[in-house]
């Protein structure tokens, strides 16, 4: 009965705008998430959107490179598993925790892989990246003159080395991080 009366301040009006507006955006990320392939073909689609318009523009070649670097960081979380076999091996039994790694033997139980960055986050991640990086092209600020042959040359550079790290660990510890490469194995029926 003598319940508090909600305030009226613009505050709170504004409040309650943004919460309702975040629960909107949840509720279409959560009916997207069965449509992977739709996801990331939208994505391509913007990023070839933001590709012309560095193109047409002639410009905004920092913002290109920064996205660039943000991408791979995220591609190289993606393809690394959750808890890294490198680190475990080095650490030994001293956590305790030494059913969560990565089979290295034949004999060894079979452990799926989990990934430091799961898909949905990573398209998230991506999508919003090249949607703040293509609305940054709008905006002269952003534009820094640099000389563009230099960060394709670097960007180039850093991709080779840090993908040439990343398959040695993946040979070193044994693991694939896409189900495409692995076994299959059928089921008999009648049992």
């Amino acid at each position: 009965m003598d319940a508090p009366e909600p305030e009226n301040t613009p505050f709170a009006a504004v409040s309650a705008q943004t919460s309702k507006l975040g629960r909107m955006y949840q509720s279409y990320l959560d009916k997207s998430t069965p449509y992977t392939t739709y996801r990331w073909i939208g994505t391509t689609v913007l990023l070839a959107l933001f590709f012309v318009r560095i193109v047409i523009a002639q410009g905004w070649y920092i913002v290109c490179y920064s996205l660039g670097i943000y991408l791979l960081n995220l591609f190289l979380a993606f393809l690394q598993p959750k808890i890294d076999p490198s680190l475990t091996q080095d650490e030994g039994l001293e956590d305790g925790d030494a059913g969560s790694s990565l089979p290295t033997k034949k004999d060894e139980e079979f452990r799926p892989f989990i990934r430091r960055l799961p898909e949905f986050k990573f398209w998230h991640s991506a999508t919003r990246a090249i949607a703040i990086s293509f609305l940054c092209t709008w905006f002269g600020i952003f534009n820094v003159p640099v000389f563009w042959p230099v960060l394709v040359v670097y960007f180039l550079i850093l991709f080779s080395l840090t993908m040439r790290r990343q398959i040695q660990h993946m040979i070193k510890y044994r693991y694939v991080p896409f189900s495409f490469g692995k076994a299959k194995y059928n089921q008999r029926s009648g049992h």
